[in-house]
């Protein structure tokens, strides 16, 4: 006869039929004893055909919570973004040590997990740590039902007692029970057994004696039979006995990990009728939220336009909501309208957006944390969607795209130079177009030499001339004339000269044109002249540093990115550690107040606005340096995700988050009209060299005429066989009255010439 008999009930059914209402196809198994893989072979034995399947994709024995992680991160490795649903059979102990590791490892995945505890650990108390990170799924099994009578009785008993455990775990609810079965089916048997000597006499046992030879108890048959017939109501449930010695007719509570890792139950398994899912109390989807119409928690970050805290006149009469504007207050109203529900704002404790703190164990911080830890329902703030914090919180879709970009100090403004108007062409070009004015000449000149049409029979007082009217200079005055669009009194007859000429005139059009095209923007506009222009610009040098804030998705953009620019400023920061601010706020005070030599890496949302406020010393410079997005970002598997998603899809439709966009950002814009006032009229410094150079050559034209007064009157003077002051003088008299002179009796009249060469009438002496 087998005098075994078994307390803890058989469940591998149970976990198959768990597996089966998941629907789950594949598992992965980890055991940590031979009695796991005897359950594995159990279940494996009980799939029937008709009756589902059973795929084990990988069965590991482990020794250990640090051998668990290293296999589930070597999956990892292989494929990161499947679903993996891990059956572990193990100790209580053991499986919260494997939960603790896997939430802390920021290696492994959150939402693309889900334990199955086939072992009887959720009856235990769990580790403070799960509760703090959670964002795993966890189904298990519990043998004592808290809200029984019996327990509730139980456990009052336990915490009166001072040192005792506040909850019963499976294993000592068992003991518990054994001990009543026992003193049940004694009790039942005493009549019969009070009666026999050896019960009333007693046995004495002594253990250091040989027992090969000691013969078994009389009465131990009948004892295990009525052990077998008893029936009882115990702390784990109904207490029953099948013929073999295991326990039959008996009931699990099957139960999630929910708020603050509290298992709540969320249907019942029996020996008789399998799995039946019942709504005890609020699923794991649940987790965190408030009922719908009952006011939930959003978290946000105080950060301008997106969140600002009135202050001052403006906060009197005001309180909770109220107190706070901003762009992303006005998303919230507007998410709160569509999707139903009221809600309360609250700035994160820490100010800070989230990133895994490596001083505090890998915990999350800022907004992150709080969602991670069920301290708000919801994250309506600037918080950009990155691979590591889907893997805590889930995100809407974007509702606003932006990308990393460089904030600069607003270099002071340059003053116009006194030729600033030849600045729309480059110094090139200006070479360019005297080297072709020259050539022009030179080849119109030489052209017209050679040509037969360009010479001409004249009569002089000497006879008969052969003239050509395209001197060196008055080839050099043609061209002139043609590239300043006033034409010239002379003109090419030969087709050569004509070719010339067309040739010049079409240049001259488009570069007048283009010429005065660009003259109109850079005339019009005040030009700045920024030291950095690029990222390219910033990476290259190392006059102006540059930084970003000490942790957030920025941060981990430079240090994760492959490109070698990128690396390069990466490795200058990470050397630089006074580059990193500890907010935006610090950082825009930094670009400020360094005279044009630090830069701050910023989110473009940020750099436009405080762009357009007061007091607009600080500018933009240069493309943004990736591209992401902002998302609304809840709890793992929250219910009001989905509908959450559906506003924000539909309100970019709607052209709705374009006009709160524009709202807050285009609209309140504070240094928009000194923009346009720069940009409405000249000043003097702009034209001032165009005056210099009128003045310029009036100057130099009477120079040049006072020169050629000189040489003439010195040419009359050897003529007249006179002084070279008498003919300055003669000739001076004859500019100022227009009339010839005679002195020394002799009459002489200024000399005529033709193309200042050809003499056509000479001195007349009388």
């Amino acid at each position: 006869m087998d005098y075994a008999l078994s307390m803890m009930p058989g469940y591998h059914r149970g976990v198959l039929d768990i597996i089966r209402h998941y629907r789950w196809q594949g598992i992965i198994y980890l055991y940590d004893s031979e009695d796991g893989l005897h359950r594995l072979q159990q279940m494996l034995q009980s799939v029937t055909p008709g009756n589902g399947t059973l795929r084990v994709l990988h069965a590991r024995r482990i020794f250990g919570a640090a051998d668990a992680l290293a296999f589930l991160r070597s999956l990892e490795m292989l494929d990161r973004w499947s679903i993996k649903r891990v059956v572990l059979d193990c100790e209580a102990h053991l499986a919260q040590e494997v939960i603790v590791g896997h939430v802390q490892d920021v290696h492994l995945g959150r939402r693309n997990y889900h334990y199955l505890l086939s072992g009887l650990v959720m009856d235990e108390e769990w580790d403070r740590r799960v509760q703090e990170y959670g964002a795993i799924n966890i189904t298990g099994f519990r043998l004592v039902d808290p809200e029984r009578p019996l327990v509730k009785a139980l456990l009052r008993l336990w915490q009166s007692n001072a040192g005792l455990d506040k909850l019963l775990s499976a294993q000592t609810a068992l003991m518990y029970d054994s001990l009543l079965v026992i003193t049940e089916a004694l009790r039942q048997l005493w009549p019969e057994l009070a009666s026999s000597v050896g019960m009333v006499q007693g046995r004495v046992f002594n253990c250091s004696q040989d027992f090969s030879n000691v013969t078994g108890y009389e009465h131990g048959g009948m004892i295990m039979k009525q052990l077998r017939k008893t029936k009882i109501e115990g702390i784990t449930g109904n207490i029953s006995f099948s013929d073999d010695g295991k326990r039959e007719n008996y009931r699990l509570d099957v139960v999630e990990m929910s708020v603050n890792s509290r298992p709540v139950k969320m249907g019942v398994w029996s020996d008789l009728y399998g799995f039946d899912a019942v709504e005890f109390g609020p699923r794991r989807v649940q987790q965190g939220v408030r009922k719908k119409n009952n006011t939930i928690i959003i978290t946000t970050i105080e950060e301008p336009p997106f969140i600002m805290v009135l202050k001052g006149e403006d906060a009197i009469n005001k309180t909770g909501n109220d107190l706070l504007v901003g762009y992303c207050k006005d998303l919230a109203d507007m998410l709160a309208k569509q999707v139903g529900f009221t809600y309360e704002m609250r700035l994160v404790k820490d100010r800070r957006y989230g990133a895994v703190n490596a001083s505090v164990d890998g915990n999350w911080d800022g907004i992150i944390g709080e969602l991670v830890r069920r301290e708000a329902d919801i994250a309506v703030a600037p918080l950009s969607i990155s691979l590591a914090r889907e893997e805590v919180v889930s995100f809407t879709k974007p509702f606003m795209t932006l990308g990393i970009s460089i904030m600069i100090k607003k270099p002071i403004k340059k003053n116009p130079g006194f030729f600033s108007f030849l600045n729309p062409f480059s110094r090139e070009i200006w070479l360019c177009v005297v080297f072709a004015y020259f050539g022009v000449s030179i080849v119109l000149f030489l052209v017209s030499r050679f040509s037969p049409y360009e010479w001409r029979l004249e009569e002089t007082v000497l006879g008969t001339t052969v003239t050509n009217e395209f001197t060196i200079y008055n080839s050099l005055w043609f061209v002139l004339g043609a590239l300043l669009k006033q034409g010239s009194d002379i003109s090419p007859r030969s087709i050569s000269g004509r070719l010339v000429g067309s040739c010049w005139w079409f240049f001259c059009l488009i570069l007048v044109s283009s010429y005065t095209a660009n003259l109109a923007a850079f005339l019009t506009v005040e030009r700045l002249v920024t030291p950095i222009n690029s990222v390219d610009d910033l990476a290259a040098q190392n006059d102006v540093e540059y930084g970003t804030l000490r942790s957030g998705t920025t941060t981990a953009f430079f240090e994760n990115s492959k490109l070698g620019i990128y690396q390069r400023m990466w490795d200058f920061m990470s050397s630089n550690e006074h580059v990193f601010v500890r907010s935006y706020q610090e950082g825009i005070e930094r670009v400020r107040n360094s005279k044009g030599k630090y830069a701050l890496l910023v989110e473009s949302t940020t750099n436009d606005y405080v762009n357009s406020r007061q007091p607009c010393d600080t500018m933009k410079v240069g493309r943004n340096l990736d591209s992401k997005g902002y998302g609304v970002a809840t709890p793992l598997d929250s219910p009001w995700r989905n509908a959450l998603n559906m506003a924000v899809l539909r309100m970019k439709d709607y052209g709705e988050l374009a006009k709160l966009e524009n709202r807050w950002w285009v609209t309140n814009s504070e240094c928009k009209e000194a923009e346009e006032s720069q940009a409405s009229e000249l000043l003097l410094s702009n034209v001032a060299g165009i005056f210099y150079i009128l003045i310029g050559g009036l100057v130099l034209a009477m120079l040049v005429a006072l020169t050629e007064f000189c040489c003439k009157s010195k040419t009359e003077a050897k003529r007249a066989k006179t002084t070279h002051m008498a003919a300055m003088r003669a000739r001076a008299r004859m500019t100022i009255s227009g009339t010839t002179d005679i002195e020394g009796g002799k009459y002489y009249a200024p000399a005529k010439h033709v193309d200042g060469e050809r003499l056509t009438n000479s001195h007349t002496h009388v």
